[in-house]
Order: C-alpha cells, then structure tokens, then sequence
C-alpha cells in the first residue's frame, strides 16, 4: 500500500515539475504550422491583358500607345462594329495588366481578388472600370475571368503651373474582381507520403519538428511515423483509415522550439540593428570617438581710403577651420547572452550609425561569433 502510494506520488509530482517547465518555456514553443508549410500546398500566378473604360480623359493617348488602339478595334470588331477604317481618339481607355493569384483548392464560381496596372501612358486609372479580362495560368490555359470597378488609392491633379501627384494612381485593384473557370487537378487527397517544410531550414529545427510528430504518432497511433530528410524537410506518413485533412490539423497544432542560427543584420540605409538570440562576442576593448571639421567662409570686402587717389573695391577671402574630437573612453563589451551584449554596447552611449560601425569592426577583429550581413 505504501509502495502504491509513493509511486503515485512520485507521478503527481513529476507531472506538475514537468507543467512547470512547459509554463517557464511557452513563450519559445511555436505551433508547427506557423514554422513549416507543406509541400504542393501552394497559390499559383495568373496574367491576363485588359482594357479600363470610362476614364476621365486620364486615358492612353492612341498616337503614343498603338497597342491601345489595336485592342480598343478587335473588341469593337467581335461586338460588330467596323473601325477599321477610321481613326480613334479616345483618351478614356486605357490599357492595362491584370495579375492574381490562383489560391489552393479553390472551386468553380469562387471569387478571388485582383491586381492591374497601366500599361501605355495613362495618367490615372481612378473612376475606371476593367472589361472581361481572361487570366491565364503558366500553362496558358485560363483559369479566370475578371471585370469589375477599378479601387485607386493615389490620385494626379495638375495644372499650368503645378503638378501634385500621390501614390500610384496608374495601378489600381478589384476585390473579388475575377470568377474562377478552372480548377486544378486535386492531388492531395491521395497522398500516402506528407512533407513538410520549414520556413527558416535549419537541420536542430528539423529534428526537433521529427521528434514532436513521432512522440504524437507513437502515443496515438502506436508507431513513429515521421523522419527527417534534410534540413529543409520531413516526411510524414498518413495512417491508414484517416483523412489527410484530419491528420494534418493534428500534426500542425503540435509545439516546437526552432532552433535559430547567430545572425547579426544590419541596414546602413535606415540605421537598423537586429541582433539575434544566440550571437555571442568574445571579451573586447571598444572606443569609438567622432571627428567633427567645421570650415567656414566669411569673405570681406576692402575698399580704399576716401581720399585716395587710386584703389579699388575688392573681396578679400576669408576661411575659419575648427577642429573638434569627442573623447573616447575605452569600454569592454563581452557577453554569452544578448541582454550582457545590449548592455554593454548601451554603455558606451552610441547612435546607431556608431553601433553598427563597432559590429563591423568587431567582425573583422574575429570577436562576434555570429554572422554579420550587412545590407
């Protein structure tokens, strides 16, 4: 009785030390769906050639765009209008391209927004309206129709004088601008074998992402099912009897702690600094002092005396050159973990143009043990 009682409290407490440890860790544990996406899983790109009617004289200029012309003729033509013959002079059509993205199992009749933009030289497409347009897959078949009223967020005024233009007022888009026609082949419902691959590949990661689904599988299936290829993916195994659709949402809602790699980026543009979890520095001394040069030109006039005789007026230059240097105090910046090295680069109270000058050197002296890229 005693022996039964010990070993259930052993469990009790091993359960709550064990709660207790995924409560200190739950702000590093990540769902596998927010870190990997499965493979086949995918959108795909549609294009299409159209025309926008209705533009308030903000059109294409049919000398400038022939192409313009030529297309506003075919489609008058197959609605059994004849101008062959004569010359158009429109300037509220424009031509444009329409592009969108074919999403995955998506069906006949489903909507799906769409992106266009000027293609002659049109000065607005705002108050326009796009003419059936057929979307066309990389396969050249169609997969989409689109027609609809142009939404434009930036807008052109001009006059004699001035001009004020913003944004883009010569790209515009539809939402649920375009029917879907075509569907694609439904592969994924037949698949025995399901890969999933990481967003950010790293070969710790991965491992981890195999263990999780293989500690699920055996408790509730009784076997390891999964197994990691590379660095990128792992493989699953459906069972035998479920749906993929069901094994999926079990698989994805499984936590994983990523593995990061030390990496240290740095936009010299914006004065950006971002410094990953694991870089490290080895123990360096750290200066940093600015130069300033100041050169200034005061030029003075010279003129002679009142009662001279000869003379003229002249301008006699003038420069002023001061030299300032900020002191430089020599500081140790070291750390093992990133709070010690903000720290220490903190303490030397830089601007960010400075900090990521220090990083740079501190990459060529060999002392950041992580990787630098610069942008």
């Amino acid at each position: 009785m005693l022996a039964r009682v010990s070993q259930l409290f052993k469990s009790v407490l091993g359960a709550a030390v064990l709660s207790c440890l995924m409560v200190v860790n739950a702000d590093a544990l990540v769902r596998i769906k927010d870190i990997a996406e499965l493979r086949g899983i995918r959108d795909n790109q549609l294009v299409g050639y159209g025309l926008v009617i209705g533009l308030n004289g903000t059109g294409d200029t049919m000398r400038n765009s022939p192409f313009t012309e030529q297309s506003l003729q075919s489609m008058l033509e197959r609605m059994g209008v004849n101008v062959r013959e004569s010359q158009l002079r429109a300037q509220n059509v424009a031509a444009v391209v329409v592009t969108a993205e074919l999403p995955p199992f998506v069906g006949n009749g489903s909507r799906i927004d769409i992106s266009l933009g000027s293609l002659g030289d049109a000065s607005s497409l705002r108050g326009g309206m796009l003419l059936v347009t057929p979307l066309m897959g990389a396969d050249g078949n169609v997969y989409a129709v689109a027609q609809g009223s142009v939404s434009v967020s930036g807008f052109n005024a001009e006059g004699d004088a001035e001009t004020l233009t913003q944004g883009v007022p010569t790209s515009g888009m539809i939402a649920n601008g375009a029917l879907i026609e075509r569907v694609l082949p439904d592969y994924f419902s037949n698949l025995q074998k399901l890969v999933f691959e990481l967003k950010n590949p790293d070969f710790k990661t991965a491992v981890r992402v195999a263990d999780a689904i293989n500690a699920f599988t055996t408790t509730r299936y009784g076997r390891k099912l999964a197994k990691e290829n590379d660095y990128r993916s792992i493989e699953v195994q459906r069972p035998n009897g479920l749906s993929a659709v069901r094994f999926i949402s079990q698989i994805e809602s499984l936590l994983v702690q990523p593995d990061t790699p030390a990496r240290v980026v740095v936009d010299e543009r914006t004065g950006t600094v971002v410094i990953g979890q694991n870089v490290t520095i080895s123990t360096v001394a750290v200066t940093h002092g600015n130069l300033t040069v100041r050169v200034s030109e005061q030029p003075e006039v010279s003129q002679p005396n009142p009662f001279a005789e000869q003379g003229e007026t002249v301008v006699v230059p003038r420069t002023e050159i001061e030299a300032t240097e900020e002191d430089g105090q020599l500081q140790i910046v070291g750390g093992t973990d990133l709070q010690t090295l903000v720290n220490g680069l903190n303490r030397i109270g830089l601007k960010p143009s400075g900090i990521i000058a220090i990083l740079q050197a501190i990459k060529r002296a060999g002392a950041l043990q992580a990787t630098l890229v610069v942008k």
